[in-house]
């Protein structure tokens, strides 16, 4: 039995004192987060440049120049502002807070009339904008700039960011889709589903909700789908991304046949915390049931005892099936994913608040186990 997901608890009212665990908030706010802004100004001696503020003044107009960086460098943006988010419910910082705001008003201005945000698109390919969702990562960004905007929202009651994310999720919501006049897609990166119910329990606008059933719903109704995509366009990022077999975008088959946890660890985690939440908000039996297997399938047989996951190195993936978590693998060849594991316990979050969806020892056994 299943309950509904009811809001979620207003960070601002947990307070953590605990000797690990402060002195790790301690470091993020203090020291980690400085550093990144710094990072991502360029500011940084004898390090690879971000550029990822220039790409944003560039596609906002305010400064010449060329795109630098990898497809989904705007991410890093919206990480680093959505752990800014998180630091103003522990610790008051105006300073930070400014600086953030106006950081947010520069993607403001980089936004395009329609909603559109990746600057990417904006400033180096305009002209293929939608046409790789295998590997360019379009959704990707756009999810994690809304898991920032939401954050946001939550940590200071502003919604300046909060009213990007929306008019870029109605963007994407006026695209993408089975009734008449959209396109049917996928992202080849998950993450924009658990954004999108993110955004859809902030504002509680049920075309995001929406958005993201048919996200989940969708992949693996088609499992060739990326492959066709990749033989019908006239260029490429990455041969590597267009040759990948179906199930490492987990488009195998569609997500509520699946038991077993395939493919890219990240990936496969930002589905199933999306999944997860998704069921417990329309009462979705069948739906948790599949997210019950995979949770199984993970923990007894493909995790590290530390919690890690997405063990080889190739492909950021999981590989064999293990006897037990004990198998011993060469370091050159093992790759305990630092944002899967993290997603992992976000994964843990959904499922575990409580007694809203359902309740077993076991989950609070693993999310010890990660974040040790």
């Amino acid at each position: 039995m299943i309950k509904k997901e009811t809001s979620f608890i207003d960070l601002k009212q947990v307070k953590i004192d605990d000797p690990f665990f402060s002195r790790v908030q301690n470091v993020v706010i203090h020291t980690m987060l400085p550093y990144q802004e710094r990072v991502l100004h360029d500011e940084v001696s004898g390090i690879r440049k971000s550029h990822v503020i220039k790409n944003f003044r560039i596609a906002a107009g305010d400064e010449k120049g060329t795109y630098y960086g990898r497809v989904f460098q705007d991410s890093d943006l919206a990480k680093w502002l959505e752990a800014v988010a998180y630091s103003l419910t522990v610790e008051a910082n105006p300073e930070l807070e400014a600086r953030a705001d106006a950081i947010i008003d520069l993607i403001g201005r980089a936004q395009q009339p329609d909603g559109y945000l990746d600057t990417y698109f904006i400033a180096a390919e305009p002209e293929h904008k939608w046409q790789n969702l295998t590997d360019c990562h379009e959704m990707y960004c756009a999810g994690h700039m809304t898991e920032a905007g939401v954050a946001y929202y939550q940590a200071t009651g502003k919604t300046k960011l909060l009213d990007i994310c929306c008019k870029l999720c109605d963007h994407i919501d006026r695209r993408f889709g089975r009734e008449a006049g959209k396109v049917t897609g996928i992202p080849g990166h998950e993450e924009i589903e658990l954004a999108l119910m993110r955004l859809y329990q902030a504002t509680g606008e049920e075309r995001y909700r929406k958005l993201a059933a048919y996200f989940i719903d969708e992949r693996g109704r088609d499992p060739e789908f990326f492959h066709k995509e990749a033989a019908a366009r006239s260029w490429s990022r990455t041969d590597y991304m267009d040759k990948q077999p179906p199930s490492y975008m987990q488009n195998h088959k569609p997500v509520r046949e699946q038991d077993t946890v395939e493919g890219h660890a990240v990936r496969c985690m930002y589905l199933l915390t999306a999944a997860a939440n998704l069921a417990a908000q329309n009462h979705d039996e069948a739906l948790m049931a599949a997210c019950r297997k995979m949770w199984d399938n993970m923990v007894d047989r493909r995790m590290y005892i530390t919690g890690g996951i997405g063990s080889t190195y190739y492909g950021e993936a999981f590989t064999v099936i293990m006897i037990c978590r004990m198998i011993p693998l060469t370091r050159k060849r093992v790759r305990r994913w630092g944002s899967a594991s993290l997603r992992n316990r976000c994964w843990r979050r959904i499922r575990t608040r409580g007694m809203q969806i359902f309740w077993s020892g076991r989950f609070t056994t693993e999310l010890s186990a990660a974040c040790s």
